[in-house]
């Protein structure tokens, strides 16, 4: 195989380790350590060889190359794109006009041959020596991907991910000697040049080795990236996965808004079937092979039926998450895996793995808070990464040949990102594509730079007007959104060493699942409330009981709705309990395994009458704030249907995903037969208060449920005080009235007495008593009288919990 030296300039994955990077690079040396490693745990990991960057050196020596491209680079300005243009690309053709030494070539040719033997194995390859030129010649083949693989590549703080080239669907000898002399190029592209410049590294110092690895068919199939890590919050304990149709490079150039999988870590190494999130991308078009042409694939579009299924069923992406899980374990950090599906053979294999290089970088003690002060017209919407707000003038750019036109501090808006773009993102205040998901390019590199970005918009370059002063807001869950003109905001840094928790719980009030891995970060005991509202509202949006009786649907504008929203379900009644399912999994997965006490559904008849096909269920009430509401609703003949859906979600959440720590709480408990009867309605879908673990607590909002304590306590495992609505019918005061809003206040003594009260009685009872209203949250003196009081836990909302836990604590101190 090695011809006249004893250096090697070919190594098989077998043959080489995570400790070769200096012989193969990091993506190379990743594949042979997983391959040597982990395939004995049944991760399928495609054969391969490396040409070492021995191999590369020997190819630069033989063409005195090393001193032509010093010559070249020689007065290099990164600043100036002309000059760093007009060099890179007079190195790169330095390279490609070169000749591999005889050696190198014959040992490359001979090593794919035997690749093409050992992946058809009926097939008789023969390879001939030409005399006249001394080297072999091969004809055929089998498919193969040819990766660069940098020496420097993916160091815990550079990733020098997506630098070089890749090269998929190469065949034959004469197509893989170019694409490994294309690999070698690549390692002076404008943004590789300019990358290394910015990090400090020495241009001839860095080699390149080159991957050839047998192709996965997912040109047949899906493709697609994972992380064992939260790209956006840094959260430890969620697998990230993301899928779409086709060969996996329209995925990480951003080409495609893909689907995603969110999978929950400690309860996967259980095994229970936790995927917290998921969510449908629009998968528009695919990667494929080229038939016939020049290009070895092409991008072609995907059908409307296959753009509204996911890519990967419940099952493959839990297989993919515990390979996640097994390399990760390994490797013993997050790690940034490409996974392929192979539409031959039905199998699912990994094709690279490297450490994540961002959020596991970032300093854990330091809580980091965007937050916008005032709001303006929402020019366009997307997916946010990196949690931050950015502003500055739009420039709107349709075409990587204009980047030149770009200046620091201003808004990069355009289709999608690939490396060309590195040189001015890095001095954008923030980025905008229409196009891409969370580990596109403009993505991973934005995260990387640490500077706002939203992917996806969609008619980012056509809502926002070249110019035009914008804010880029991220700081607003998962959801980003391009403002009109420069609107104020604060940083908020708090130093969490520095925080003393208190003796009192000190709990949080959460309701957006998308919010929930960024709050775990902040200093809590758990969620004293978890609301569903908004789960319903905006991942659902549908009446319950218009999915049930679809049937009794009016409006035909509706029906259109809930058919659009609830495609790909074989039952409309699944899309409702799924999707509540994963929210609350979501958040019990943030906080587990501490307690998140989650309140079942709690709208007025006004509110539910807004939900899609609600008008259709709801009746009329003159005063809907004590009118039909809370437990009241879920043994009724008319809505119980809809409550043995929300029980059925509560099921999943516990027995399927595996989160136990998830309580219930009934709100607005009028009497204690009121409360025997939702009791067993719960007990028909499986949820037995007791039985494995489970915990009910009821709401303590009405003065019934103080004078009734003692007798409450006997069929509840704890009280959580609502203080706005116990305000309201402490005082018979609307708490939505402006007439009467100056009577109004949780502080009154009515009110305090009350809770005293139910303290009290909970306590004697031997059961805990929380609070998870307004008033704690707004009012730090509230909060004190709660302490002296010996309230078990106090609910927050998350923006007032670290100023309240200090308060509390210098009290008690």
């Amino acid at each position: 195989m090695i011809y006249n030296t004893k250096t090697k300039y070919i190594l098989w994955f077998r043959e080489t380790g995570i400790k070769d990077i200096e012989l193969v690079g990091g993506k190379n040396a990743s594949l042979g350590e997983m391959h040597r490693n982990l395939r004995k745990y049944g991760i399928r990991i495609p054969d391969g060889f490396s040409i070492t960057s021995e191999a590369y050196r020997y190819f630069l020596r033989q063409n005195n190359l090393d001193a032509e491209i010093k010559k070249i680079l020689k007065g290099l300005d990164t600043g100036n794109m002309r000059n760093l243009a007009e060099r890179g690309y007079k190195v790169r053709q330095a390279i490609l006009s070169a000749e591999f030494p005889f050696d190198l070539r014959n040992s490359i040719v001979e090593s794919y041959s035997k690749l093409s033997r050992e992946y058809n194995p009926h097939r008789s390859f023969k390879i001939s020596w030409d005399k006249k030129d001394h080297t072999n010649h091969f004809a055929g083949g089998v498919d193969v991907a040819v990766r660069s693989s940098a020496t420097a590549e993916d160091l815990a703080d550079a990733s020098f991910a997506g630098q070089q080239e890749s090269y998929l669907n190469i065949t034959g000898e004469y197509q893989i000697l170019e694409s490994i002399k294309k690999c070698f190029a690549s390692l002076f592209t404008d943004r590789a040049i300019s990358y290394r410049v910015d990090k400090g590294f020495d241009h001839l110092k860095i080699a390149l080795s080159v991957g050839v690895q047998k192709m996965v068919r997912s040109d047949e199939a899906s493709s697609g990236v994972m992380f064992t890590i939260d790209t956006e919050s840094g959260f430890s304990d969620a697998i990230i996965l993301n899928g779409s149709w086709g060969l996996g490079e329209n995925i990480v150039k951003g080409k495609v808004n893909p689907d995603e999988f969110i999978v929950h870590k400690p309860t996967l190494r259980k095994g229970f079937k936790s995927i917290v999130g998921k969510k449908l991308g629009s998968k528009e078009t695919k990667l494929v092979y080229s038939v016939g042409g020049g290009a070895s694939t092409q991008n072609v579009a995907v059908s409307q039926e296959d753009q509204k299924k996911f890519c990967l069923t419940d099952e493959e992406a839990l297989e993919l998450a515990k390979w996640g899980l097994i390399i990760e374990e390994h490797y013993k950090k997050p790690m940034d895996i490409e996974w392929a599906k192979d539409g031959r053979d039905g199998k699912l294999y990994i094709v690279q793995a490297r450490p994540e290089t961002v959020q596991s970088q970032k300093e854990k003690n330091v809580l980091e808070e965007y937050i916008l002060k005032s709001k303006s017209k929402i020019l366009c919407t997307g997916a946010a990464v990196g949690g931050k707000i950015g502003q500055g003038k739009a420039n709107v750019i349709k075409d990587v040949a204009k980047i030149a036109d770009f200046k620091k501090g201003e808004v990069l808006v355009t289709e999608m990102t690939d490396p060309d773009w590195e040189p001015i993102m890095k001095i954008a205040s923030a980025i905008v594509t229409n196009s891409g998901g969370r580990t596109s390019h403009a993505a991973i590199v934005s995260r990387e730079l640490g500077i706002p970005c939203i992917v996806g918009a969609g008619n980012a370059t056509s809502a926002v007007k070249d110019t035009k002063p914008v804010t880029v807001c991220c700081a607003e869950g998962e959801e980003g959104h391009v403002y009109d003109g420069l609107l104020k905001f604060e940083i908020k840094t708090t130093n969490l060493k520095n925080i003393k928790k208190s003796k009192t719980k000190i709990m949080m009030n959460v309701g957006n699942p998308d919010q929930s891995f960024d709050l775990s970060f902040i200093p809590n005991d758990g969620v004293g409330l978890a609301r569903e509202e908004f789960i319903i509202t905006e991942y659902i949006k549908i009446h319950p009981m218009a999915l049930i009786h679809f049937e009794k649907v009016k409006e035909k504008e509706e029906k259109k709705k809930i058919n659009e929203l609830t495609q790909g379900y074989k039952n409309k009644e699944d899309f409702f309990v799924e999707k509540l399912a994963e929210g609350i999994g979501r958040i019990c997965a943030a906080f587990w395994p501490k307690d998140v006490i989650v309140r079942m559904s709690d709208f007025k008849t006004n509110e539910y009458a807004t939900l899609i096909g609600g008008k259709s269920f709801e009746p009329a009430e003159e005063n809907p704030m004590i009118g039909w509401r809370g437990a009241s609703r879920y043994y009724d003949e008319d809505y119980k249907e809809g409550f043995r859906l929300e029980c059925l979600a509560f099921k999943k959440v516990r027995d399927v995903m595996g989160l136990t720590n998830m309580k219930a709480m009934i709100p607005f408990c009028r009497t204690v037969e009121e409360g025997k009867k939702v009791l067993a309605e719960m007990e028909k879908y499986g949820l037995k208060r007791g039985e494995g673990g489970l915990q009910v607590n009821v709401m303590c909002e009405i003065p019934s449920n103080v004078i009734l304590a003692a007798e409450f306590s006997k069929i509840f495992d704890g009280f959580s005080i609502g203080s706005n609505d116990l305000t309201q019918l402490t005082l018979g005061v609307d708490r939505d009235s402006a007439k009467v809003a100056h009577v109004y206040d949780e502080r009154n003594e009515a009110v305090k007495e009350l809770i005293r009260q139910v303290i009290e009685k909970a306590h004697k009872a031997r059961r805990k008593v929380g609070i998870c209203g307004q008033a704690p949250s707004d009012f730090v003196d509230f909060a004190q009288f709660l302490v002296k009081e010996k309230i078990d836990s106090i609910s927050l909302n998350p923006d007032t919990v670290i100023k309240t836990m200090i308060a509390i604590e210098k009290m008690e101190r």
